[in-house]
């Protein structure tokens, strides 16, 4: 199994895509508003992914937030408020916050295992600063640590009660970053002291079966490379000091915060210590280039992805869609 995850470039697998991934055997896969046009054109895509990779738990990623991040959008799917609206009830009403937050993330996994999606990126623990760049913003679950790992944990909660796995990102945090790391590198010059606050959350759900790091430099650990290519912040900071033994996925390799060509970019990830490399436009060229560069999973990723993939052919609880949304509502009208 190559260690990547690739995306698709369109609502159904051409036969170059097909071969492609029959030589290459990805890790996984992931899925953008390209992909999702309705719900039977999707679930015949996650079908044939399914097929072409010849394990019934290949992780199908997605980015479901809710708010302005939703590959799935109305009319065909249901939208989802942003993380900011529990944020909001939080400090009104910290329980019932809890409780709508996990009754969301369970709606929204029913709605992605229906079209054959088990992973979501959620949830977002960057802890929300003042002055940082609006790319994380209303997609926070607060500014404060301990709020943002009692929401997050109650998430991954949510979604899993539903057969989904979540991604807790980004790791070690990006919400102090002054830039879009879409667009280029943010540098982060906060001392240890000051990213306690963002390391809190992560270290409380280190326990989490996957993780995204941040195309982020901090340079009071690694003043050279961003945390998706930094061993030092890998080893030091994500697998030891937060304790974190998921599975480590990049960020997105044509982020522009990163640079070269996609082979060494793919290759750098992976010998920094992430477990995969995550490419996610679909463009044949550039996956192929990825596919050229990446080595074998190792043994720690094979298990690491197992041991996150297992909850997913757990029987699950019951869970009625229409009932959380309701529940979901309800509380969310206090404030």
């Amino acid at each position: 199994m190559q260690a990547a995850i690739y995306g698709v470039e369109g609502f159904a697998l051409t036969d170059d895509e097909r071969a492609f991934f029959g030589d290459a055997e990805p890790a996984g896969f992931i899925l953008f508003r390209r992909n999702c046009e309705n719900q039977d054109q999707l679930l015949r895509l996650t079908d044939s992914l399914r097929e072409i990779s010849g394990r019934d738990d290949v992780p199908i990623l997605i980015d479901q937030e809710g708010g302005r991040v939703a590959r799935m959008r109305p009319p065909e799917w249901p939208a989802f408020p942003t993380a900011e609206k529990f944020s909001n009830l939080y400090r009104a009403a910290p329980s019932s916050a809890i409780e709508a937050v996990r009754a969301n993330a369970r709606a929204l996994a029913l709605m992605l295992r229906s079209s054959g999606i088990n992973v979501n990126a959620l949830p977002l623990l960057d802890v929300r600063q003042e002055g940082a760049t609006d790319i994380i913003g209303d997609r926070a679950l607060g500014s404060e640590p301990m709020q943002v790992a009692a929401l997050g944990r109650a998430v991954l909660d949510g979604m899993a009660s539903a057969g989904v796995v979540g991604i807790i990102k980004h790791m070690p945090g990006h919400g102090r970053a002054l830039v879009d790391s879409h667009k280029e590198l943010p540098v982060v010059t906060a001392s240890a002291e000051e990213l306690e606050t963002d390391l809190e959350p992560f270290e409380r759900l280190a326990t989490a079966p996957m993780g995204m790091t941040a195309h982020v430099v901090y340079t009071i650990w690694d003043e050279e490379w961003p945390a998706s290519l930094s061993p030092v912040v890998i080893r030091d900071i994500i697998r030891e000091r937060i304790g974190f033994d998921g599975l480590l996925m990049s960020d997105d390799l044509g982020m522009e915060a990163l640079k070269g060509d996609f082979a060494s970019r793919a290759a750098g990830v992976v010998a920094a210590g992430c477990d995969v490399a995550l490419h996610c436009s679909g463009k044949m060229d550039e996956m192929v280039a990825v596919a050229s560069a990446v080595p074998a999973m190792s043994a720690e990723g094979h298990d690491r992805l197992a041991r996150a993939m297992a909850s997913t052919r757990l029987e699950l609880d019951a869970v009625d869609f229409a009932e959380e949304i309701a529940k979901r509502d309800t509380l969310l009208a206090q404030v």
